[in-house]
């Protein structure tokens, strides 16, 4: 018998509470992900959140109306839900779970926290957001990095296990205070089936305003300043100076939305880049593979999903040596990571690439290649062992 045969015949029930599930990131991208996949092979695994935006039609997401939400403070693109207690707890009682998945640290995951101290059951979450890292970059507040760190930490070490996306982070738990036994790093796996460079359509600039002629340097995100796209913005204009002087033409596109979006618009007024706010499905795979360059300077991501469907999609990638996006590309194979500590030289590789098509174009082709082995599947029966784990141990 398989180890999935066996997963499916344990009847494992797996509720799961998360705080964002309707948002437009590589996060609900996961959660969404695991939600259609546990429903594919028969696991029973239910997603609980509590939000008043359009929660995507997949199997084993249940929404509770929030009894109050707002705008998040810094972020008019993301909800702050409280949701309603004691009907989800009735709820989660009545569906039995062995054990209880919480996927964020908020109010959703603290019914999801109160729920598995009523009912005794065993508690396994993901580190998905660096939220310490977040406040420092947002805040640049000694103090408040150190209410942030001392939050997650006494929010993640009631679990029994922590699922940590990348080895970078699983070191970055430890030196939270977790112990190691109870970090596990996550395979780590995307949906390749929705990114490949047969959706790509160079035609698809014209109507988006862009020229035809030119590198297309991309960037897929969160637009915010967590991201280090404020770096992205204080070069650029010279980026694109060097690359017109060598005799090339280079444009930034920019896909996303945040509250860092109309400062960098602004700055970037009339210098080669264009923002195209949300995109989704067969467009946004198109987008991707009708670009030359990813461009990716963060280094607070856990693991940098849009990396991944950069590299499926036949582009070259950037990316820092800081987080996990460095642990899925392939070093000068793939693309390049380099360190942002030295903008400069950061800049210096991106100008280099901008300007060898033949390299860009080698290393996109090695990307696809290399993303065969990221499939959401084997990722699925990872994360779906870790909840086999914590039951037996129960």
């Amino acid at each position: 018998m398989s180890a999935a045969d066996q997963c499916r015949r344990s009847e494992t029930r797996v509720l799961k509470f998360t705080d964002t599930v309707a948002d437009v990131n590589g996060v609900c991208r996961f959660i969404q992900g695991t939600a259609e996949t546990a429903h594919a092979t028969g696991r029973a695994l239910t997603v609980f959140c509590s939000t008043r935006l359009v929660v995507p039609a997949c199997s084993g997401i249940r929404n509770f109306t929030p009894v109050f939400a707002c705008p998040m403070p810094g972020y008019d693109t993301l909800d702050f839900a409280v949701p309603p207690i004691l009907t989800m707890l009735r709820a989660g009682e009545e569906f039995g779970a062995d054990v209880i998945h919480i996927s964020t640290p908020g109010p959703v995951g603290l019914v999801g926290m109160a729920l598995a101290k009523l009912t005794r059951t065993p508690v396994v979450g993901i580190y998905h957001t660096d939220f310490p890292a977040y406040i420092d970059e947002l805040f640049g507040s000694s103090c408040m990095s150190w209410c942030a760190r001392f939050g997650m930490r006494a929010f993640y070490k009631r679990f029994e296990t922590v699922l940590t996306r990348s080895a970078d982070y699983a070191d970055r738990l430890e030196r939270l205070g977790l112990e190691p036994t109870r970090i596990r790093l996550l395979r780590a796996g995307f949906d390749s089936t929705k990114f490949s460079p047969a959706y790509r359509d160079t035609g698809i600039w014209g109507g988006l305003g862009v020229p035809a002629e030119g590198v297309k340097v991309l960037f897929c995100g969160r637009v915010s300043t967590e991201k280090n796209l404020p770096v992205l913005t204080r070069y650029w204009g010279s980026i694109r100076d060097r690359v017109e002087r060598a005799g090339g033409a280079v444009q930034l596109i920019v896909i996303g939305d945040g509250p860092y979006r109309e400062t960098m618009e602004r700055q970037l007024g009339g210098r080669g880049a264009y923002f195209l706010g949300f995109r989704h499905g067969e467009e946004l795979a198109a987008l991707y593979a009708s670009s030359n360059l990813f461009a990716f300077p963060s280094t607070t991501d856990t693991l940098g999903q849009v990396v991944m469907e950069a590299q499926a999609s036949g582009l070259a990638v950037l990316a820092t040596d800081q987080g996990g996006p460095g642990e899925v590309i392939e070093d000068g194979v793939t693309g390049v990571v380099s360190s942002i500590d030295e903008p400069g030289r950061w800049v210096d590789v991106l100008v280099d690439l901008v300007l060898d098509s033949d390299r860009r174009e080698s290393m996109g082709r090695a990307g696809v290649e290399y993303m065969k082995g990221f499939g959401f599947g084997a990722s699925f029966e990872d994360y779906w062992s870790v909840h086999e784990c914590a039951r037996r141990d129960r």
